[in-house]
């Protein structure tokens, strides 16, 4: 670090030059106290700052470090406590689970090798993982893999982003490559900044034609980039890979036990092993011949099936919404198995919905307006709805903390619903605030800004373009306080600190495609659809999402339609939400007997 700067243990913010070095940790502050456990290649640091609360998921000596370029060195020191508030030990140790079995007959079904488009053979099959794309997804976000590229168009897109929110740019394209006859379902890439452009682990995934004992199988080809060579059919610069394309194979192995979402790993031969061939590219590569099988954990905080029966029960039954609906599979992403009883809905807590970004800006609009009349009219349920100003998570969470304290008078606890901006907010509350916990039940999570969203730097000159061509008026609070703190690195700095939810907490995600998202997102989606084929115009599904929750699905609705009634109410900006038809109220009563349901249960 340059020694004209001074820094705290939760650091200090990167500069315009920082872009050309390299961290340890990219998302966190130059100088910020990190930590990290066990001295492996795939063991990542994580943010400790000021303060750090969460559960060690593997075993192994804890490092601390600070956040500086490996050729720069730092003057003082951190005073640190580390408090180990539970063990486990090996006298009591987890039990063993049944792993899904493939056989040699059905590794032999899966090709041996990936083709280029020309039908070339090239990188062997080495790997294979058994679990969701949900799973598979977060399992490799946590070990610090990113989603690569689909398309140059969208690493133009990424790359201004990466230079105007002044984060590296480790996302570069990734050719297809055939298997099943078709491209690359994900490509993945693992790396440190800037030296991805040289070097970089990498892979390729594709989903099975088949399941094993009911859950879906993964397969995927990887390699170690290693520097640049000439392709020998082309004569143009290609990557030159590691030959030796085991390492790379364990590297992915331990790479996803080191996030604790792994239940355990086995290798497999076929009848005929690759042990060494040549790339399309023309490099030569060598192997053992074996694949290893991962197997993520069962899905036990996994009820899309259940919320999507529950809803659209209610929205068949009671059809809180009115009107005409058609098939209930058009609003979830996951589709109804059956009908469920709807009983009624005890009154043993009250629902509070904090609403998102704007909120104040069209108070005509709440969150679930509708809603939340029918809750209190035909359940006669407490509910109520707090509108926060445009201010930063942090100065928000006290405006929920004290409306929790004025409302002690009831002894039933809150079920919290924090949409859009609002989930941040509550999180904050939650994790931050002295007492506010005590008084929730559960959390919700709408549509949250969780992970934060990478267009947050972009948006606010937007907002403000909205503000002023609508006549937004009663706006409070400040603008750009409140999307700093949507910034990816602001939300995942908050998640390294306090990663495991401190209520129960639920998370609703949404989906939407180009021709159902409004006008008013149709920017900020053609953007966010560059990281991810599963967006809502604001955010992708897995920064939707509360680490540790337990999920409901995903709305297929746009950011928008899934909580804020443009189309019932007057508010100007409603003519830029055309798409906003969405049967609201019955996905929040589903949300509320779900939960209800939850807790007593547990009762």
């Amino acid at each position: 670090m340059s020694r004209y700067r001074e820094s705290g243990p939760d650091g200090v913010a990167r500069e315009w030059l920082d872009l050309l070095r390299i961290y340890p940790l990219n998302d966190a502050n130059a100088g910020a106290l990190l930590g990290r456990i066990g001295d492996s290649a795939e063991s990542r640091p994580f943010l400790i700052g000021s303060g750090r609360e969460s559960r060690a998921v593997t075993g192994g000596r804890l490092y601390l470090g600070i956040n500086q370029p490996e050729k720069e060195r730092a003057e003082g020191s951190y005073h640190v406590k580390v408090e180990v508030v539970l063990q486990t030990t090996a006298a009591n140790p987890p039990p063993q689970q049944r792993l899904p079995e493939i056989t040699r007959e059905t590794l032999d079904q899966i090709p041996a090798r990936v083709a280029d488009a020309d039908g070339n053979p090239g990188d062997r099959v080495n790997f294979l993982i058994i679990g969701s794309e949900d799973q598979v997804r977060q399992a490799l976000k946590d070990a610090g893999w990113v989603i690569v590229n689909r398309s140059a168009k969208d690493a133009i897109i990424q790359a201004a982003i990466a230079v105007f929110s002044r984060q590296a740019y480790t996302q570069l394209p990734m050719s297809e490559l055939f298997l099943f006859e078709r491209p690359q379902d994900f490509g993945y890439a693992h790396a440190d900044p800037l030296r991805v452009v040289a070097a970089r682990h990498h892979f390729r995934l594709w989903k099975a034609p088949f399941q094993i004992d009911g859950r879906t199988l993964w397969v995927g080809a990887g390699t170690h980039d290693i520097g640049f060579d000439r392709d020998q059919r082309t004569g143009g610069i290609t990557h030159k890979i590691d030959p030796d394309t085991d390492q790379e194979r364990e590297f992915i192995g331990q790479s996803l036990e080191a996030t604790g979402l792994t239940v355990g790993k086995y290798y497999l031969t076929p009848s005929n092993p690759l042990k060494e061939a040549k790339t399309a590219h023309g490099e030569t590569f060598y192997s053992d011949g074996r694949t290893l099988v991962i197997v993520l954990k069962p899905e036990g905080g996994d009820s899309r099936q259940a919320f999507s029966d529950l809803f659209c029960s209610v929205l068949r039954e009671e059809n809180p919404d009115g009107g005409e609906w058609g098939d209930c599979s058009q609003y979830l992403e996951t589709p109804p198995a059956q009908q469920v009883e709807l009983p009624p809905i005890p009154n043993h807590y009250r629902v509070l919905i904090v609403g998102g970004l704007l909120n104040t800006c069209i108070p005509k609009a709440p969150a679930y307006k509708e809603g939340q009349e029918y809750l209190r009219r035909q359940h006669g349920l407490d509910v109520g709805f707090l509108s926060v100003p445009n201010d930063s998570c942090e100065d928000n969470a006290r405006v929920i903390a004290d409306f929790l304290k004025k409302k002690q008078g009831d002894p039933r606890k809150f079920i919290l619903i924090g949409y859009s901006k609002g989930a941040p907010d509550v999180q904050e509350a939650l994790a931050r605030e002295p007492g506010a916990a005590k008084a929730v039940a559960a959390f919700i999570s709408v549509a949250g800004a969780i992970g934060g969203s990478p267009v947050a730097d972009l948006v606010p000159d937007m907002a403000k373009a909205w503000i002023r061509k609508y006549n937004l008026k009663g706006c409070q609070g400040d603008l750009s306080a409140g999307f700093k703190s949507l910034r990816q690195s602001a939300r995942r700095a908050f998640l390294s600190k306090y990663p495991d939810p401190v209520v129960p907490t639920y998370s609703l995600a949404a989906i939407s495609g180009k021709s159902n998202t409004s006008q008013l997102l149709a920017q900020t989606w053609q953007i966010m659809s560059a990281y991810s084929d599963k967006v809502d115009g604001q955010l992708t599904v897995e920064d939707a999402t509360v680490p540790g929750s337990t999920r409901l699905g995903a709305a297929l609705a746009d950011h928008f339609a899934v909580a804020v009634p443009f189309e019932t109410s007057d508010e100007s900006i409603g003519a830029g939400a055309d798409k906003n038809h969405y049967p609201r109220s019955a996905l929040l009563e589903a949300m509320v007997r779900f939960v209800v349901r939850d807790l007593e249960s547990s009762r």
